[in-house]
């Protein structure tokens, strides 16, 4: 037997708790310094700047080898539409990966929903990651130490030690985890680790021509990003897990879950 098939089936399984819906708190930028001294990586997207063009979302497939065709993404982009008759439609087609081509927003199961343009109220594109979280629920629960935080922030699973139990996919408030289709193992976005310990930034803010997307050095006063968190009114998704999301919005609508 495998050892990964070993520790699998000589786990003991643990429950799940339920937690509350998603909910947006608007975050005191100078408390980072006194309660995360040891704090760099830090990611920010202004939603003001995303106009859905997907390039992040194929710049990230290639980049980390996360198959292209298949519908899974460490990073994709989510499309809100909200008609005035009171209706709210949210897609992401294959994660946004081709862009925004088609004006139908995407129901599930090859159902499509045509949109009065106008009949619509508002409509807007936000980016999604995972949050690479200061106290991160999916190391929590992993089982055998394959999730784990850096010590520069960025989140990261370990292919070899993996067994697939699925406990960090589930523990993912932000949904941000998949399987791996060859690996079996899980997967998410590390904000490019390879890249960045080299000096280089992620491939999605590289792509992306519109600097929706960066990557700061939250230990850096000087740093753009830093300087934009400590003077902007900047967001994050589900503030009330308690997982301290390192992924900061500009221009986060409340709607946004």
């Amino acid at each position: 037997m495998k050892r990964r098939d070993f520790l699998k089936n000589s786990m003991i399984a643990i429950a799940g708790a339920s937690v509350p819906l998603s909910a947006l708190e608007f975050i005191d930028p100078k408390e980072l310094f006194a309660a995360h001294p040891d704090l760099q990586w830090v990611f920010l997207v202004d939603t003001h700047k995303c106009v859905g063009c997907g390039f992040c979302v194929k710049a990230c497939k290639v980049e980390n080898d996360v198959p292209f065709d298949m519908n899974v993404t460490r990073t994709w982009v989510e499309r809100y539409v909200f008609t005035m008759d009171g209706k709210r439609y949210i897609d992401s087609p294959k994660g946004a990966r081709e862009g925004y081509i088609d004006a139908r927003v995407e129901l599930g199961h090859d159902k499509y929903q045509e949109i009065d343009p106008d009949n619509v109220g508002k409509a807007f594109f936000v980016p999604k990651l995972c949050n690479q979280c200061d106290r991160p629920p999916c190391v929590q629960v992993c089982p055998v130490g394959a999730t784990y935080k850096t010590e520069t922030g960025p989140v990261l699973v370990d292919r070899e030690w993996c067994i697939g139990c699925g406990y960090c996919v589930m523990g993912c408030p932000y949904g941000a985890r998949f399987f791996h289709p060859e690996t079996n193992t899980a997967d998410k976005c590390t904000l490019c680790y390879h890249r960045i310990t080299k000096g280089m930034t992620t491939a999605c803010v590289n792509a992306c021509p519109f600097e929706a997307r960066q990557l700061g050095n939250i230990k850096d006063r000087n740093d753009p990003v830093t300087i934009k968190i400590m003077t902007d009114r900047v967001a994050v998704l589900k503030d009330e897990f308690g997982t301290q999301p390192q992924a900061f919005y500009v221009g986060l609508a409340q709607e946004v879950r």
